[in-house]
């Protein structure tokens, strides 16, 4: 790990976009820099005689100009790409809405934009918002807030369609070199290093930018900021991804497993705007090159995967997460954090208790508060003191926030947690621990998780239990656990799960068929309406009910790359390995009272596929342990002997699994 960045690099470093920002947008003078460049600072005193734009009151931006008037134009950006193989460059659909009075006034506006390939299959946001148009072709209706919020506040918002959906040319490659190209050139087209045109063919520029782009997104949106993030392109001031994706790697593999079969091939079909014929050969590569097969990490996937270039990285990062998020699990927010962290990126952090959600149907009124304080300070260069305050935002309960200096929690420290013979049905977790030796072996028996985790004090095929004692005080886990076993495994391979679970009463995010999120009868508005664009979406609640465990967080290794995720190594019957299962990053408080429990499964039907079952594999205690992160100085109490631990019978109907493994992000 890289040292640390010290305070003051970071504050020079935000000081010196500040001076680029305070600039850029102001009205224009005779003489200006171009889009998204910073003025010589020699120019700085100047611009403190210029007027102050109309959108900007103290240290915020206000809603001052007319959102029904607002500017509506699309335009078509060239990228570098051919990804069709047509011999013309791919060609991607950027839909804007801009304020007209500041056009008219010479001030140039900053631009938010959420690149994304669902504005026309699939739709944005809780309430599944679509792009509608004009009879000219002209963007009427773009989904989500953005645009009715901050188009009156001096902003411009623009909606892009990736490359190969919706109305851009090109073949989506699934978070690839053409999809993040194809985002990256229209962050180059608002800083005069791109080509645009209109429908009708005639070129058309960005004056009316001031270069600094702030990209936002859920899912695949928020991946592709990510994405272009990592190119280090000049102009991205800075990034929110909402549950987005790092590495397409993990997304699709789970350390060697498939999550299902077919992954890269099912999610471009899924969002593609092009005919089969067009993108024929560009589906053959994806299927033959992601090594479905193999399951191994290769060139595709490093094309796909965004941390190893943090240090490119120079938009600041506003990350968002759900703790609970079951289709792009926690791993995915942890190791960009750690990667940025390592790098100085300046960055900001919400964690929260529900699944694959937006912020803004969890907490919506400080989210939007949240976003714009953000957005004034890295996009306006206003000094509203966002940067001053604690890093992150932690929901550590149904409803219940806080916030503190960093994440994980600082004074986090890993606890190796010895794993115990028990009386020898359920193991324990600390005390003495095994003998080196000690051994306890399971079969492979394709639980569900309902049933893995329910009933631990019961001897149940296919599984191996180990409890904590009672918590004396409360267990505060904070960052990503791990499990290493010493095994022997009597086939090449087999997949070897692990899931922390907390016994224990409590009301908790109840996630059945939801993501821990209901939606309600009641509407709020946030910014300014047309006919067609209504600024008002359906109020939402968390959804809790008391329950008597819950899994707090899940891992996956398939044995065979235990080594490597690269290659595969097949296990020999006859020979012990040491073998880490890595689980995903979480954050809870455990009271005291409560029960922990880790509990060992094989195949594992809710969340990936896969054909090597039925193995029994051999786990000898003594050389076996929890690495637990803690945060403070509690630990778990020393016990001998399992205390007994009662759970509902199990109901699979009623447990929250990623159900279908196939999910689209």
């Amino acid at each position: 790990m890289t040292p640390a960045p010290s305070p003051t690099s970071i504050r020079a470093r935000v000081a010196v976009v500040l001076v680029g920002l305070l600039v850029a947008a102001l009205p224009a003078a005779p003489v200006t820099a171009s889009p998204g460049t910073a003025s010589p600072i020699a120019a700085e005193p100047a611009a403190r005689h210029r007027p102050v734009p109309a959108h900007v009151r103290g240290n915020q931006t206000v809603p001052a100009y007319s959102y029904a008037d607002a500017i509506r134009e699309s335009v078509w950006v060239q990228t570098s790409a051919d990804s069709d193989g047509d011999g013309v460059r791919d060609r991607v659909a950027v839909d804007l809405v801009r304020p007209r009075e500041a056009a008219a006034a010479g001030v140039r506006v900053p631009v938010i934009m959420d690149a994304s390939p669902y504005y026309l299959c699939c739709g944005r946001g809780n309430e599944s918002e679509l792009k509608t148009y004009d009879a000219a072709g002209v963007i009427a209706k773009a989904p989500l807030f953005y645009d009715n919020y901050f188009v009156p506040r001096g902003y411009a918002f623009a909606a892009v369609d990736l490359a190969g959906t919706a109305r851009s040319t090109g073949c989506e490659d699934v978070g690839g070199p053409a999809e993040v190209g194809s985002a990256k050139a229209v962050v180059d087209w608002l800083n005069g290093r791109a080509r645009a045109y209109t429908a009708d063919g005639r070129p058309v520029s960005a004056t009316w930018s001031t270069g600094q782009v702030g990209m936002i997104g859920k899912s695949w949106d928020g991946s592709v900021a990510n994405g272009v993030a990592a190119t280090g392109v000049e102009g991205l001031a800075t990034i929110v991804p909402i549950s987005a994706i790092s590495s397409w790697y993990d997304y699709m593999r789970y350390q060697g497993n498939l999550r299902t079969t077919d992954y890269p091939g099912y999610l471009h079909s899924y969002v593609s705007g092009r005919t089969d014929e067009a993108c024929a050969d560009a589906l053959a590569r994806l299927r033959a090159d992601s090594a479905e097969e193999t399951g191994d990490y290769n060139a595709f996937w490093a094309q796909r995967d965004y941390r190893p270039s943090a240090g490119r990285v120079r938009a600041s990062v506003f990350v968002a997460h759900g703790v609970n998020d079951l289709n792009v699990t926690t791993n995915q927010f942890a190791r960009w954090w750690q990667e940025l962290a390592d790098q100085g990126v300046p960055r900001k952090l919400w964690l929260y208790q529900a699944g694959h959600e937006d912020p803004f149907d969890v907490r919506r009124a400080e989210w939007v508060t949240a976003l714009h304080r953000w957005f004034d300070f890295w996009l306006q260069g206003l000094r509203n003191g966002v940067m001053n305050e604690p890093r992150v935002d932690l929901e550590t309960a149904p409803g219940a926030w806080t916030t503190q200096r960093d994440w994980p929690a600082p004074g986090t420290r890993d606890v190796r947690v010895a794993l115990g013979a028990g009386d020898g049905v359920t193991g324990t977790l600390g005390g003495r621990g095994a003998r080196p030796g000690r051994e306890q072996a399971y079969v492979d028996a394709s639980l569900p998780e309902a049933e893995l985790v329910a009933q631990p004090n019961t001897a149940t095929a296919g599984r191996l239990v180990f409890l904590s004692g009672a918590l004396t005080t409360p267990l505060r886990i904070s960052g990503s656990p791990s499990v290493r076993l010493r095994v022997r495994v009597d086939r090449p391979t087999t997949e070897l799960t692990a899931r922390l679970v907390d016994y224990g009463t409590a009301e908790r995010i109840r996630y059945d068929s939801s993501e821990g999120v209901r939606t309600l009868a009641t509407e709020s508005c946030w910014g300014a309406s047309t006919d067609v664009d209504d600024a008002c979406y359906r109020d939402t609640e968390e959804i809790t009910a008391v329950s008597d465990h819950a899994v707090l967080t899940r891992g996956w290794l398939d044995a065979a790359h235990h080594r490597s995720l690269r290659f595969s190594t097949p296990l020999r019957p006859d020979r012990w390995y040491t073998v880490t299962v890595p689980l995903n990053a979480y954050d809870a408080v455990l009271p005291a009272g409560h029960v922990l429990g880790l509990v060992l499964g094989q195949s594992d039907p809710d969340f990936t596929e896969t054909d090597d079952q039925d193995a029994t594999v051999r786990v000898d205690l003594g050389r076996s342990e929890l690495i637990l992160p803690v945060a403070g100085r509690a630990g778990l109490p020393a016990v001998d002997v399992a205390p007994p631990v009662v759970t509902a019978p199990a109901d699979p109907s009623a447990a929250r699994t990623a159900g279908d493994t196939r999910q689209v992000p």
